[in-house]
């Protein structure tokens, strides 16, 4: 088939979205797909057999466009939907892949050419935009009506966890397939070294977390968290990974106001192929995530670890988490630092947690099971228009 795959946002870039995009490439490449990538003019190349990579030329003082919704979207997306029409009028694409908001472009192309599109549901929209602009909420109905047009008019639509396939079920649509993230570790090649890290006292338990440093992922929570524990003990350290420069000068700043910046790491961003090695130095893994409905595709990295996970007793983490393989805590900060004592103090409970957690990850959470479960979905498309044809 020839597919158009809409991705709105930098690609390639080490986070969520862009690496499931990167899996999604892998699988389409391997069968014979014939790819034609419509991104953002940012994002590193990808080199891949059938995978064309096509760039939006670069809107005037556009740069450094980060995750989730924002003026430098808007305007990156304007420009993405009539380079995406001229694009579909010139090939007549089998099925357009559209990625998170641009399955409103895919809507367009559809009623204007009839090429029926697939909605990769990476998060709910309406939800992601009215928790973060509370003033945009006495239209928070048009914008979930907006939403429900786009998941009927699917040929299928792809969540990638539950609570999502639970939205997109209400709309009504036509198909859902739920296609997890993965863990980014099975596929990282040997000889990786660990960046420098801090020299660590073999007595101390080292916490860490990587990711990004937006507000829902809850930094805010991890360090008052943080600072309480270290009133207990001494025995912690706790290492960061990730973040833009600005984020790390604000949470440097909050580590000094506690008086914790002794015993905080900030590394700044490693490269996806260094989380191994980075994984591998700690004992305990955190995700304080406070807003949001997907899981953290970190979970899946911190699991396949064997390490243990400390994370937020919430439904962003419970619909792949439970007591057997993780340690599940209120978001609050006496609760979490309650959470991280526990773990200091008990190192059966980390063994048998990060051993649980990693065959969770073999058995249902590997890219053979992605690969599986998008093969079967591309195979039903491929089925489903040659009947209409």
């Amino acid at each position: 088939m020839n597919v158009l795959l809409l991705a709105p946002h930098p690609f390639y870039q080490d986070r969520g979205t862009p690496i499931a995009v990167n899996l999604v490439l892998k699988v389409l490449s391997e069968r014979g797909e014939q790819v034609d990538v419509l991104t953002y003019h940012e994002g590193a190349g990808v080199t891949l057999p059938n995978v064309r990579i096509h760039r939006i030329p670069a809107p005037p003082l556009v740069r450094n466009v980060r995750p989730g919704f924002s003026g430098k979207k808007l305007v990156c997306d304007a420009v993405m939907v009539s380079r995406a029409l001229r694009m579909a009028w010139g090939r007549r694409y089998d099925v357009v892949h559209a990625v998170e908001e641009a399955v409103f472009m895919a809507m367009r192309i559809k009623r204007r050419y009839g090429t029926p599109y697939l909605y990769d549901m990476d998060s709910s929209m309406s939800d992601q935009i009215l928790d973060k602009f509370r003033v945009l909420t006495p239209v928070g109905g048009i914008m979930r009506r907006l939403e429900g047009r786009a998941v009927r008019g699917a040929l299928a639509v792809v969540p990638v966890c539950d609570a999502l396939a639970d939205i997109a079920r209400r709309y009504g649509p036509a198909r859902v397939t739920i296609l997890r993230d993965v863990s980014l570790l099975a596929d990282q090649a040997a000889g990786h070294q660990a960046p420098e890290q801090p020299e660590l006292n073999v007595h101390e338990i080292t916490f860490m977390y990587v990711g990004n440093l937006e507000s829902y992922q809850g930094i805010d929570l991890l360090l008052d968290a943080f600072a309480r524990l270290l009133a207990k003990t001494g025995r912690a350290k706790l290492v960061i990974v990730g973040g833009i420069s600005r984020h790390i000068r604000r949470y440097e700043a909050r580590v000094d106001a506690l008086g914790i910046a002794k015993k905080v790491y900030f590394l700044g961003p490693k490269s996806a192929d260094l989380l191994g090695s980075l994984t591998a130095d700690a004992d305990v893994l955190v995700s304080p995530r406070t807003k949001g409905g997907n899981t953290p595709m970190k979970i899946y990295s911190y699991l396949h670890s064997g390490k243990p996970v400390l994370a937020t007793d919430l439904p962003t983490h419970t619909q792949v988490l439970n007591a057997d393989v993780a340690l599940l805590a209120p978001p609050e900060p006496d609760a979490f630092a309650a959470g991280m004592l526990r773990l200091i103090d008990d190192a059966d409970l980390r063994r048998d947690l990060g051993q649980r957690g990693r065959r969770l990850i073999e058995e249902k959470y590997s890219f053979a099971v992605f690969r599986k479960t998008l093969n079967e979905l591309y195979d039903w498309i491929a089925a489903e228009l040659a009947e209409r044809r």
